[in-house]
């Protein structure tokens, strides 16, 4: 392991310059990763520092993810602008996969949900609640989060979603959250939480669509199980 400061790298070697010099893509996860340490400390590198900070979580870009800004400033010797860094590249990657297509989505299955809304929720260490509008034809009209809470469970105001939904003249929703524990069945406060959405919906001839529970790589769809 090379413990020097990177500034005594030969520059072919050093992460930004590679970076600069050959494109991010040239670049490893721990390179990568070094770039938004910054800096190491006395006695390693970013480099170094990076490496630890994948071992101490599985060497898995998922774990890493999931780490929270305290947890993070407590592994390694990661100071708190540090962990910053990290966490707010995260963040950044899950907005920029859930950002709408430039083309109209039309949402006919679940699957395409999970696809659209894994890459925000999956990994999140607390539960959020998100609503997808839907038009007449299932093209999708608009999504928003609706509220986060704690690892267990969070609460929805069903009053405040049909009056959005209401506003923007939606003639269906999907209900989607996710489950930090990776079990994607739905327990009885789903359950009881998606009927009393689809009633008070339904006052309004706004359709409940599907409500799509994701756990990391697994989702569970209301609709394709009949629920």
């Amino acid at each position: 392991m090379n413990t020097r400061s990177i500034k005594t790298w030969d520059e072919q070697e050093r992460p930004r310059e590679k970076m600069m010099q050959q494109g991010a893509s040239s670049l490893t996860i721990t390179e990568l990763l070094a770039i938004l340490l910054r800096s190491g400390s006395q006695k390693q590198s970013a480099v170094d520092l990076a490496r630890e900070l994948l071992s101490a979580t599985g060497n898995s870009l998922g774990a890493l993810s999931r780490e929270t800004l305290p947890r993070l400033t407590a592994l390694c010797g990661v100071g708190p602008a540090k962990a910053a860094s990290v966490v707010a590249a995260f963040e950044l990657g899950r907005r920029l996969s859930a950002e709408m297509p430039d083309d109209d989505l039309t949402i006919r299955t679940s699957e395409t949900v999970f696809r659209m809304m894994g890459p925000l929720l999956r990994d999140l260490p607390h539960e959020e609640c998100w609503i997808l509008y839907l038009n007449r034809s299932r093209k999708l009209i608009g999504k928003e989060r609706i509220s986060a809470g704690g690892t267990g469970s969070t609460v929805i105001d069903i009053k405040i979603i049909v009056k959005k939904a209401v506003e923007r003249l939606a003639s269906g929703l999907i209900l989607v959250h996710n489950h930090p524990s990776g079990n994607p069945l739905p327990g009885e406060h789903d359950r009881t939480q998606t009927e009393a959405l689809k009633r008070a919906a339904a006052v309004f001839d706004i359709v409940m669509v599907d409500h799509v529970i994701i756990a990391r790589k697994k989702y569970f769809s209301f609709s394709d199980e009949n629920y």
